[in-house]
């Protein structure tokens, strides 16, 4: 896509953007450590290059707490308890804190038993499920985490769309970061055309259907449709059978009773599970760091392609924007910042960007 200058921001102090995402949720009833929590969350998605999970959401999420289809204060409620899993009620609670919470219990599990599971049932959009599996892998784990989402794709051969993008994530620690993969299993994260639409700018016509099943360019017209599966076939089998462990598992929602974030009323539904496993309670840590070192390197040594800019491990691309980003500043689409700043006054928050 053809960013144009007027379309963007000039670079912005991610800690300033931070504390006014923060202010306004705070405003919105959020205790003030969820409300940084929420507000790390979004703004890193967008340091990591990932503005489709970024700021932009914060309108979505807004009109949702206004609405009380999201509850502003989170009290998850234990269901089951087996020692190394456990199964949470949500309550129709902040997607963000209760993924952030439950991987942090799925670490303390791990670390007890070696490995721990934690299943959560009506929960809400939670962004990049990378922000968790990164923070279980800081913490001296390998973490697998897998969400649902409402109806974005048909089944393979349909038209009409009940299978989410249904995203997932398994991250592992390596040296003072994450070997991480983030993956929604459509041709392009349903958040992209979004932004796509906020920019006015075409997509590529592998991305998406129109409503009619015909290959769209046209962002708007690919929202009232539906997004393609990645791989074909496989990344609908992928997405169904996220589904089954995030939303059949655990007893939340599925297929089509998922809402979406970008719907300002109705409750959520959202199941998540994160699986932790001890790295120590299976090797030295410091071997398992030597073994991980070891396979990156291979795949960074091998000769490239021609035409190709270089090899990368997962993560990498984005520990690469994070550190430019926040020596340089953020640049956000203008049209985001234009939403902030008018909740911002809505809701009386102080508002300078720098």
């Amino acid at each position: 896509m053809t960013v144009h200058p007027a379309d963007v921001t000039a670079p912005i102090d991610p800690a300033q953007l931070t504390a006014i995402v923060t202010g306004i949720l705070q405003k919105l009833g959020l205790p003030e450590s969820d409300a940084a929590l929420v507000a790390d969350s979004l703004v890193v998605a967008d340091l990591w290059g990932h503005q489709s999970h970024g700021v932009l959401r914060l309108p979505w999420y807004a009109a949702r707490l206004r609405s009380g289809a999201m509850g502003a204060v989170t009290q998850p409620e234990t269901l089951v308890d087996t020692g190394p899993l456990t199964l949470w009620d949500g309550h129709d609670g902040v997607g963000q804190v209760l993924a952030a919470a439950a991987t942090d219990d799925a670490v303390r599990r791990a670390h007890a038993h070696g490995i721990g599971a934690v299943l959560v049932r009506n929960s809400g959009h939670f962004g990049t499920a990378a922000y968790f599996t990164r923070r279980a892998a800081r913490q001296g784990c390998v973490a697998i985490l897998s969400t649902n989402a409402s109806p974005a794709m048909a089944p393979w051969g349909g038209r009409e769309k009940v299978v989410g993008t249904n995203p997932w994530s398994i991250a592992a620690p390596y040296d003072d970061t994450e070997v991480v993969t983030d993956i929604a299993n459509t041709a392009v994260a349903r958040g992209k055309i979004y932004l796509a639409a906020q920019r006015g700018e075409p997509i590529p016509d592998s991305w998406a259907l129109d409503a009619n099943g015909v290959a769209t360019t046209d962002a708007a017209a690919a929202i009232d449709g539906f997004v393609q599966p990645m791989a074909g076939h496989k990344g609908y089998a992928i997405s169904l059978l996220m589904d089954v462990l995030s939303g059949v598992l655990t007893g939340s929602a599925f297929g089509r009773d998922v809402r979406g974030p970008y719907e300002p009323t109705g409750r959520s539904g959202c199941g998540h599970l994160v699986i932790a496993i001890s790295i120590a309670a299976v090797a030295e840590p410091a071997e398992f760091e030597e073994r991980l070192r070891r396979l990156v390197d291979e795949v960074h040594e091998v000769p490239t392609a021609a035409g190709s800019a270089g090899i990368v491990v997962p993560g990498e691309l984005e520990d690469r924007a994070e550190s430019r980003q926040r020596r340089d500043g953020l640049v956000l689409p203008a049209r985001t910042v234009a939403e902030l700043r008018e909740l911002a006054q809505e809701l009386d928050v102080p508002f300078s960007l720098s």
